[in-house]
């Protein structure tokens, strides 16, 4: 598995254009590959980054990408600033349960209303408030091999001022965003979700498997991709 990042040019036309579109973002990103399909060793998930000013694209796959068209289209072409592709199999092989991990997630927070009378399946909602989004990525953690870390807090009990001790969740909901955009005559929605915080390995394997092929729905739309970065 590769994971990459590129910088985005946001004051050139064509990247607005990527920008304003999940589904334009997702045709180039699949571009980059001479055979993009899902393979058992992994999928090509993509993910919009914010830092500060700067807009990022992380790419995760399973073989290198060719980005020459992206720096074209949306990058520097002039200045030779390309795109920067590492290799994650080590990483990878050396997940292990117990590990604590800083990560972020691009998530598709959605759940099944009951079928109507004489429907095969129920109609899919987002999920709109801080506390059910935490929910979904909770359920998440737990098919996937991973749990939500927490830390301990302390506070001055304001009627006895004893000190008390709890716990506290270190994962947060850093954006909400609905993204509205074409695909085939029809405007697609998507609730997406960007989460940061720490997480613990229950199981190594479905974490690893979680991390090459993606969370969630919208896949193909800039969601489900999860990256981890070792703490302190």
């Amino acid at each position: 598995m590769y994971l990459t990042r590129f910088q985005i040019n946001p004051r050139r036309r064509g990247a607005m254009k990527l920008l304003a579109n999940a589904q334009a973002m997702h045709a180039a990103v699949l571009h980059g590959f001479p055979d993009p399909s899902p393979t058992d060793t992994g999928r090509v998930l993509w993910r919009l980054d914010r830092v500060a000013e700067q807009r990022y694209l992380v790419i995760s796959s399973p073989a290198k990408p060719d980005l020459t068209h992206l720096v074209e289209q949306a990058g520097w072409p002039a200045l030779g600033h390309g795109w920067d592709t590492a290799a994650m199999d080590t990483h990878l092989s050396g997940m292990a349960v117990g590990q604590r991990w800083a990560f972020r997630l691009t998530g598709n927070p959605v759940r099944a209303l009951k079928p109507e009378d004489g429907a095969k399946r129920g109609k899919i909602v987002a999920h709109r408030t801080v506390e059910h989004q935490l929910g979904w990525l909770s359920r998440q953690a737990e098919k996937h091999g991973f749990e939500l870390a927490t830390h301990e807090v302390e506070a001055v009990e304001a009627e006895t001022g004893n000190l008390i001790t709890g716990e506290a969740q270190t994962t947060r909901v850093v954006r909400s965003e609905l993204l509205r955009f074409p695909r085939d005559g029809r405007t697609v929605t998507v609730q997406a979700v960007d989460f940061d915080g720490v997480l613990q390995v229950t199981d190594a394997d479905r974490f690893r498997a979680a991390l090459r092929q993606g969370i969630g729905s919208a896949r193909a739309y800039g969601c489900g991709l999860l990256t981890v970065a070792r703490i302190g």
